[in-house]
């Protein structure tokens, strides 16, 4: 009859763990369910020694353990109430964060919706950099013409300074062509000098030899 009544009393209690309404009412339960969860155990750790005592300890034991049971059972229904009411402020601050969030969203769509569209002379307004690229063109166009003038010129004095060279080699190659066969010839003319002037000498003692033959 007492487990009974220890149980409906426990009901009540839990009956009662249902009037949370704030998250630091949840806080205050929580709490309060640590310290009679102590004091059940407590409470049962001296009805053990009570009931050592006692010449039916059995009976005894029972009792006090129904009456934990009742009493954690009691408890552990605040505790679920207190966690279950701030997972639920939890979930409903973290729903309004994300509606807020949404509506300012959908406000600030709404203004840019409504915003006026620009003038057409506005968005047809002709941007300077069009220009700014032909001028650019006409830069690129007149450095590629000056770089490739450039490059004629030094091909073309390239092609000069080629000319040059060959004609100096040619007019070195004909001046010792001419001097050899200058040479050649003087070499035949002394060859010739030289023989004449012994046919000449051999004549002259040839001359010189008959009238002392005869």
């Amino acid at each position: 009859m007492k487990a009974l009544i220890a149980l409906l009393g426990a009901f009540a209690v839990a009956a009662q763990a249902q009037n949370v309404t704030s998250v630091e009412q949840a806080d205050a339960a929580l709490v309060k369910v640590a310290k009679d969860r102590a004091a059940a155990h407590e409470e049962y750790a001296a009805s053990e020694r009570e009931c050592s005592a006692k010449f039916f300890v059995n009976n005894c034991l029972d009792k006090a353990k129904e009456k934990r049971r009742v009493e954690l059972a009691a408890i552990r229904a605040r505790e679920v109430d207190a966690q279950h009411f701030k997972r639920a402020d939890s979930v409903a601050r973290r729903d309004a964060d994300l509606a807020e969030r949404a509506r300012k969203d959908a406000e600030e769509a709404a203004l840019r919706a409504a915003q006026p569209p620009k003038p057409a002379h506005e968005e047809k307004a002709a941007p300077p950099a069009p220009t700014g690229q032909r001028v650019a063109d006409r830069e690129a166009e007149h450095a590629a013409k000056v770089k490739r003038q450039e490059q004629k010129e030094a091909a073309e004095a390239g092609q000069r300074a080629a000319n040059v060279a060959a004609f100096e080699k040619k007019k070195a190659e004909s001046g010792r062509r001419q001097a050899e066969v200058a040479r050649k010839k003087a070499e035949n003319e002394a060859k010739a000098k030289r023989a004449a002037e012994r046919a000449e000498a051999e004549k002259k003692k040839a001359e010189a030899q008959q009238p002392a033959t005869r």
